[in-house]
C-alpha cells in the first residue's frame, strides 16, 4: 500500500528516548503516511468491517464516538457465525456462554459487565451501567438482573452447532484447557475505537472470551485500562488476544500514556507488545495485538504474531489494514 511507510525500530527508539532497546532483530513499524481528517472508526479483525459500517451511520450524522462504537459492537454480537463474540460465542468448560464488555468515553466515564449470561448485547448493558449506576462494573447474576430490569433482550446460548462442538471438545479434553491460537479464524474479542466530528473519542470492547475457559474467568475485554482505554486529551487504544497477558501490562492504558508522551499509535502499540514478549517466557500461541488512534489523526497497530489486522472506516476509506508484528507463527 502506498500509504504505508516502514521505519526501523532502532531509529524510533533513539528518537523517542523512552524505550530500552529490545535485544533482537530490528522490526519495522507500520503507520499511515498522512493524518486522517474528520470522523473515523477502527476495529479489530475482519468482522470489524461490518461493525464499522454500523457505527459509521452514527458518525456521519454527527453522533458521538461512543454511540458509534457501541452500535458497531452490537452488530458483531448479533452475528451467529462469530465464535468469540455474542450470541455465537463458545462456552466455558461447563457449557455456559458468558459474555464480557466495557465502554469508555473521552471524559473518563466507563462501564463494564462480566460473566453475563443470556443477554443479547453486553456492550449496550455496559453503557447502561455507565449511565445509570454509580458503579464501573457489574458481574454475574447482578449484571444479568440489571439488564433484565432495564429491558435488555435475552438470548438462548449456546447455539446448537456451538453446543455440538463443545460436547466433542469435552469428550476429548476432560481436564485440559489449551491456550487458544488467536488468528483470523479464532479471534478473541472485537474492540472498536472512534473519533467523531466534534473530535471526541469513544470505545467499546466485547467478547465471549476464551473458548472452554474455567468458570468465572474474565479476560481483558471488560477491564478498563487493559482491553480498552480512551482519553480526549490523547486518543484511544483497544486490545485483542490472550487477555491474561494484556491485563498484566495494563495494555491499552499504557498505549495511550505512551502516545501522551509523544509516540505515534504504531510506536506505542509496538512498545506494549514488546513488553508482553519480554515478560512471558512461553510465547506458544500467545497472540496479542493493539490498535490505537491519536488526536492528530494517526492510526496504527502492532501484534506479537503475524495475521492480525484491523478494519478502518473514514469518509473515503472502508478497508482492512495489516499490522506489523514481531514474529511469525
Amino acid at each position: 500500500m502506498e500509504r504505508r511507510k516502514f521505519i526501523q525500530a532502532g531509529s524510533l527508539i533513539v528518537a523517542a528516548g523512552l524505550i530500552k532497546p529490545f535485544q533482537g532483530a530490528e522490526i519495522p513499524v507500520y503507520s499511515f503516511e498522512e493524518r486522517i481528517e474528520g470522523p473515523m472508526i477502527i476495529s479489530t479483525w475482519i468482522h470489524g468491517l461490518e461493525a464499522n459500517r454500523a457505527g459509521w451511520s452514527i458518525l456521519e450524522n454527527g453522533g458521538s464516538a461512543l454511540d458509534a462504537t457501541v452500535a458497531g459492537a452490537m452488530q458483531t454480537e448479533s452475528d451467529v457465525a462469530n465464535r468469540s463474540v455474542g450470541i455465537g460465542g463458545r462456552p466455558d468448560r461447563t457449557g455456559h456462554v458468558t459474555l464480557d464488555a466495557c465502554v469508555m468515553d473521552g471524559d473518563g466515564r466507563s462501564g463494564a459487565v462480566g460473566y453475563l449470561e443470556g443477554i443479547a448485547h453486553p456492550a449496550a448493558v455496559a453503557k447502561a451501567v455507565m449511565e445509570k449506576t454509580p458503579h464501573a462494573m457489574l458481574v454475574g447474576s447482578g449484571a444479568r438482573q440489571f439488564a433484565l430490569d432495564n429491558g435488555f433482550a435475552t438470548i438462548k446460548t449456546p447455539l446448537p452447532e456451538v453446543k455440538k462442538d463443545y460436547l466433542q471438545w469435552r469428550k476429548e479434553n476432560k481436564e485440559l484447557i489449551k491456550r487458544p491460537k488467536i488468528n483470523h479464524e479464532n479471534h478473541d474479542t472485537i474492540g472498536l475505537i472512534a473519533r467523531d466530528a466534534q473530535g471526541r473519542f469513544g470505545g467499546t470492547c466485547t467478547t465471549s472470551g476464551w473458548a472452554y475457559k474455567m468458570p468465572g474467568r474474565l479476560g481483558d475485554s471488560p477491564i478498563i485500562g487493559a482491553g480498552l482505554f480512551v482519553d480526549n486529551e490523547v486518543g484511544a487504544a483497544t486490545a485483542t488476544g490472550l487477555g491474561e497477558a494484556i491485563i498484566r501490562v495494563a495494555g491499552s492504558a499504557i498505549v495511550v500514556e505512551l502516545m501522551r508522551g509523544g509516540m505515534k499509535p504504531s510506536e506505542a502499540c509496538k512498545e506494549v507488545v514488546m513488553r508482553i514478549i519480554r515478560k512471558n517466557k512461553d510465547l506458544t500461541g500467545l497472540q496479542c495485538g493493539f490498535i490505537a488512534m491519536d488526536r492528530q489523526g494517526n492510526v496504527g497497530g502492532f501484534s506479537v504474531y503475524n495475521g492480525f489486522n484491523f478494519a478502518l472506516k473514514t469518509q473515503t476509506r472502508d478497508e482492512m489494514v495489516d499490522t506489523e508484528f514481531d514474529r511469525k507463527w
